[in-house]
């Protein structure tokens, strides 16, 4: 069908998707110049910067290096962090640290008035800086949100949902939009910018058990992937070990820093199994905890936290208040009872490729956060890493735009291909089965079997939303992640193949574009039709 006319919004200079923390951030940084950020749900509720709880990681401590922190990021990116990011990231995190103590955020600090520096899993040294304890994203989005509020050069539009970008003369000029609550309008609303930055956050929702909020569904993704951009490492997907299950969807996270202050895992037949499975027992990288876990469920049918060991259980309101929450609004007693956890989609290393300055590779669009793929997490995130990723390359987009106005224009772009439809049916069903399927054959454990179907059935899903967004880049994006898994015949860092357990020799990056997508479809083998009985 012909899609209507669209109508015209010009926010003039420069336009932020996404108001977590990346968002705020760079939008912060550019001040005073002019920044419209538009977020789909309250800037207030609707980032999943919010539900972080560990913190930022920065060597800022007496017995601390840069080089240290360079080093811990590249040994837990198996192979695949580029090391000019990580060293770039490193030495800019105590500047960033103090941007954000000039704004306001109150860090923990010590009996001396330092900044309190705790230890995450794979950091050599203690160099994580905390909020209120487990409270770091609420307590930090909290100060950037009044700050931004305060701003005189930021303008929010909420309750619009970027769901196609707009290009003309191969430069991106802003987005077209739609009501974030509906599935229609009577026409789609083109957002004008002369720059436009994506901060959406990850891919977590495409799955079915997952720590992230019903906005980190990758639509971002797929937008920048059917424009000409380059999509790298998106089969990178790490699984937070300790979601707590049967709490709701999405899941809530049973933090690391719990492991880190003692916890221990604990298999249902009441046994700790870590240590028989690295040196570093709790505190392994997320990557082999979250297979370990994942392996004792299936084998003793499930695994709990027990938060006993040093005490933490009986000071957990003190100590960790988000989890003690959790723990009473679902009639858990941590002195009594195990914590139920299983492995949830957490974070997406992969995501629109980047450079140094958070350019993707189309003229006008940058990236910062977890949608994009700067090459600083490799094939496996180190802890604490991701708030730092968002605020280095926040303050360096914003930096790059100032340097780099581009011309206004005032040509229309071309129309979008995906469409808003007054006749929509519910798709729910539809996501269901989708999330389904990401869990099931691209989640923890992966082969070429499961990959292939689903590979075939997301197909059957793209051909039924008929381009509708938001569920047609919902499909799209999650094509990406698991063409990128069939074609890594290999298992590295968050990508684990049970047919190719090995890594190669050789670490190398993936990379996707819309028409290698479409050329790699064109050599899908046959699905095995056995599988089709199964989800």
């Amino acid at each position: 069908m012909s899609q209507p006319s669209a109508n015209i919004i010009d926010v003039g200079d420069v336009l932020v998707i996404g108001a977590g923390l990346a968002g705020l951030f760079t939008a912060l940084k550019l001040a005073p110049r002019p920044v419209t950020v538009m977020a789909a749900g309250k800037r207030k509720t609707g980032s999943a910067s919010q539900w972080a709880q560990g913190g930022i990681a920065a060597a800022i401590g007496p017995d601390d290096h840069t080089d240290n922190h360079k080093q811990d990021t590249i040994q837990a990116g198996a192979g695949l962090v580029n090391s000019t990011i990580a060293e770039m990231v490193a030495k800019e995190a105590s500047a960033r640290i103090e941007d954000l103590n000039v704004m306001g955020v109150p860090f923990d600090r010590d009996a001396d008035g330092n900044l309190a520096l705790g230890r995450e899993a794979a950091h050599s040294h203690n160099r994580i800086i905390g909020v209120r304890g487990d409270q770091a994203g609420r307590e930090i989005m909290k100060t950037l949100i009044q700050r931004a509020d305060a701003s005189p050069s930021i303008d929010f539009m909420e309750g619009y949902a970027a769901y196609e970008l707009a290009v003309e003369n191969g430069r991106v000029v802003g987005v077209f939009a739609r009501p974030a609550q509906h599935s229609y309008l009577s026409g789609p609303i083109l957002i004008r910018a002369r720059a436009t930055i994506l901060a959406t956050g990850g891919i977590g929702y495409l799955y079915g058990v997952t720590t992230n909020p019903v906005g980190a569904n990758g639509e971002a993704l797929a937008m920048a992937a059917r424009a000409g951009a380059q999509v790298g490492d998106s089969e990178f997907v790490q699984f937070h070990p300790t979601a707590l299950t049967g709490m709701g969807d999405p899941a809530p996270l049973a933090t690391e820093a719990l492991r880190g202050e003692g916890a221990q895992l604990i298999n249902a037949k009441g046994e700790r199994f870590m240590m028989q499975v690295h040196e570093n027992a709790e505190l392994a990288p997320r990557d082999i905890v979250a297979r370990a876990v994942f392996d004792q469920i299936v084998k003793t049918g499930s695994v709990g936290l027990d938060l006993r060991p040093n005490g933490l259980a009986a000071n957990l309101d003190a100590r960790f208040p988000t989890v003690a929450e959790n723990c009473k609004k679902f009639g858990i007693d941590p002195t009594q009872s195990l914590l139920p956890v299983a492995p949830a989609t957490h974070f997406h290393m992969g995501g629109i490729r980047t450079d140094i300055h958070g350019r993707s590779s189309l003229p006008g669009l940058w990236a910062c956060g977890e949608v994009a793929a700067t090459g600083l997490h490799g094939a496996n995130r180190l802890a604490s890493n991701s708030l730092l990723e968002a605020i280095v390359f926040g303050a360096r987009i914003a930096q790059d735009i100032n340097n780099l106005v581009p011309t206004s224009s005032r040509a229309r772009p071309a129309p979008p291909e995906t469409r808003i439809d007054a006749s929509a049916v519910e798709l729910a069903p539809a996501t269901d089965k989708l999330r389904a399927l990401m869990s099931r054959h691209v989640g923890v454990l992966r082969n070429a079997e499961g990959l292939i179907h689903t590979l075939h059935e997301l197909k059957r899903l793209q051909q039924a939303a008929g381009g509708m967004a938001p569920f047609a880049n919902m499909v799209l994006a999650a094509q990406f992640i698991t063409m990128a898994a069939l074609r890594r015949e290999e298992s590295r860092g968050g990508h684990f193949r049970t047919d190719f357990p090995t890594s190669q020799a050789v670490a190398e990056h993936s990379q996707l574009t819309m028409a290698e997508l479409d050329a790699a479809y064109a050599d899908l083998p046959e699905a095995n039709p056995a599988l089709a009985q199964v989800i």
